[in-house]
């Protein structure tokens, strides 16, 4: 994120903060609370503020047939979940922010932010993230199924 003035035409998005309180086990810990920024995607405009929306799922079909596969053939199967991920996809689009409360620079008020990755609540907050991931995936040596995008193979020397 950066700090700009707002180009003329264009709309900055509004954000809110999420408070979340994390309780453990009361005897042991302390409650903890979570916050996360979120910008309000309902008021992305297509075509303006995004482009793709996508998002990736696996049906529970092709999972009882990767389990069943790899029981068969006695391979490994590995899961792989991201929890930062919305933080990592590249936005291809401007997209502008208002400042959030508690963070505006005394001052510089009038400026918004330029966002250069997502963040929750984007519309295609889930599509650059995939992208990203699926890069990584194809960089390490998985080839993605045709039939689901969410499922990688690779195929070592020695197997069938």
């Amino acid at each position: 994120m950066e700090l700009c003035e707002l180009p003329k035409g264009r709309r900055a998005l509004t954000a809110k903060w999420i408070y979340k309180c994390k309780r453990g086990i009361p005897e042991v810990e302390k409650a903890r609370w979570k916050v996360h920024l979120v910008v309000l995607g309902c008021n992305q405009k297509e075509g303006i503020d995004f482009n793709e929306v996508f998002s990736p799922f696996i049906r529970h079909t092709y999972i009882r047939v990767l389990l069943a596969l790899v029981a068969l053939f006695d391979l490994e199967l590995e899961q792989l979940y991201v929890k930062t991920t919305f933080f990592h996809g590249e936005l291809e689009e401007e997209i502008y922010m208002k400042q959030p409360k508690g963070f505006m620079i005394s001052g510089r008020e009038n400026l918004v932010s330029h966002l250069k990755k997502s963040l929750y609540g984007l519309k295609q907050a889930l599509w650059q993230c995939y992208k990203r991931f699926d890069a990584f995936m194809i960089g390490q040596g998985y080839t993605r199924c045709h039939y689901n995008n969410c499922v990688y193979f690779q195929q070592f020397e020695g197997s069938f």
